[in-house]
């Protein structure tokens, strides 16, 4: 059945502007990478891309609509009258891009022969991460709707058109009768936009230029404007939701991390050593792990899952975007040859109307702490160890291997005992001994 409804995104421009209790082990920012929990990871992940700078802002809304293209619109409350050249449709991968370089990731690690000489370096000593409208005929009245369309214009694949409204009831009567079938609900969530006096940004697919295009999907929308406050506007997003929806943030920074001012922003657990299988089970390792943070925090949080300079990955679960690639992404501050800064924080949101009320609000800070969403895979040492630092590995190993099976619990909420079902553990060390009365005599022969 077709859902012949409005698109209303979450995703709008800014407006006029656990730990667990669970000691992180010493390990580096290193390792071999393995596998990434990307979007993909979630059946309805929507994404969106802000990079700011001052009162500057480029905002990129990932269209994840699945349906009929004909059917397909979106609503985005900005704070001015966009002019054309500051709408472009962007391209996915650039997205997909940010996605995977941020991505929570897998790391594995090979334990050496405790029996060999080690490098005089340690896990420990590694802990040290790299410094790392376009012409005023378009503006007409609609009755006494009070909707005013303040600009029409069409970028690529999409028809646009600028709106402003004195009521909410109002601008609900008049996408209902220029063919926008609104879900219930929506004109309280308008009316505050509209009291701020915004205006609204409407997208639809403009079907001739589209099949032209032949690409499968919608591309990205990207807007350029410059306001004074630095908000995400999320509750239009729930008009259509159907229980909590996830949304991927990655704000590009020149100065550090940004940070969320009016809801608490967490890490995500990271940095802990877990069993070996999980490798083959990593999605679904994440997901529970997300799940089970979330409900631990009252699912009123927002995750942080990377802080990091652009410049640089320890490890990298994607190379980092290129400068043309991060002007692609809104990054407009980059001049060339000169040293350019650009800090990516990815966000982490499952929200619904009763645990996310508000919008979003962020402000930029100098932090440049790096972080990410990291979990450790050690395997081993399976050869021969004819020694005694052999032999107390291995009698340590079985501890390892146990506090790794509590910790993936403890991370997930799996069972226990299944997790121990899963982990080889070593056989018990036998220790030969010397009978006593041999240290009496050392030299005596055989």
């Amino acid at each position: 059945m077709t859902m012949n409804v409005l698109r209303v995104w979450f995703s709008v421009l800014l407006i006029g502007g656990l730990l667990l209790g669970i000691p992180a082990p010493a390990w580096a920012f290193c390792g071999f990478y393995v596998a990434k929990a990307d979007t993909s990871l979630y059946n309805q992940a929507s994404q969106v891309a802000i990079a700011r700078s001052g009162n500057r802002t480029v905002m990129t809304m990932a269209n994840d609509f699945r349906g009929d293209v004909k059917d397909f619109a979106i609503v985005v409350p900005v704070p001015v009258v966009l002019q054309p050249d500051q709408v472009n449709v962007g391209k996915p991968e650039i997205l997909q891009h940010l996605d995977a370089f941020s991505a929570p990731r897998l790391v594995e690690y090979f334990d050496e022969n405790p029996c060999e000489s080690r490098p005089l370096f340690s896990h420990e000593s590694m802990l040290r991460a790299p410094a790392a409208a376009r012409d005023e005929s378009a503006r007409r009245q609609r009755g006494s709707l009070g909707v005013t369309v303040e600009a029409r214009f069409s970028v690529g694949e999409y028809d646009i058109e600028i709106l402003s409204a004195r009521e909410s009831d109002g601008l609900e009567t008049w996408l209902r009768q220029n063919g926008y079938r609104i879900p219930p609900g929506a004109s309280p969530l308008l009316q505050p936009y509209i009291r701020q006096g915004l205006k609204f940004f409407v997208a639809k697919v403009n079907l001739q230029e589209y099949a032209r295009g032949g690409s499968q999907f919608l591309r990205p929308l990207m807007i350029a404007y410059e306001s004074p406050r630095f908000m995400l506007p999320i509750r239009l997003g729930m008009i259509n939701a159907q229980g909590e929806q996830d949304l991927i943030i990655y704000l590009l920074s020149p100065q550090g991390q940004v940070e969320l001012t009016n809801y608490r922003a967490v890490k995500i657990p990271s940095n802990m050593e877990i069993p070996v299988f999980v490798k083959n089970e990593f999605p679904e390792f994440y997901r529970s792990l997300f799940a089970t943070a979330h409900q631990r925090e009252n699912r009123k949080v927002a995750f942080v899952e990377y802080t990091w300079d652009m410049g640089n990955c320890d490890p990298c679960a994607a190379e980092p975007l290129t400068p043309e690639q991060l002007r692609q992404a809104g990054v407009f501050w980059l001049t060339p040859n000169q040293p350019n800064r650009v800090f990516i924080t990815r966000l982490h949101l499952r929200y619904a109307r009763n645990t996310f009320p508000e919008d979003l609000i962020f402000q930029e800070t100098s932090n440049q702490q790096l972080f990410q969403g990291r979990y450790v895979l050690r395997h081993p040492y399976t050869g021969e160890m004819n020694c005694p630092a052999g032999r107390q590995y291995q009698q340590a190993l079985n501890q390892r291997l146990e506090r790794e099976a509590q910790t993936l619990a403890q991370l997930t909420g799996w069972d226990i005992q299944a997790i121990r079902r899963k982990i080889t553990f070593p056989k018990p060390v036998s220790t030969p001994t010397t009978p006593w009365w041999r240290t009496l005599w050392p030299d005596r022969g055989s």
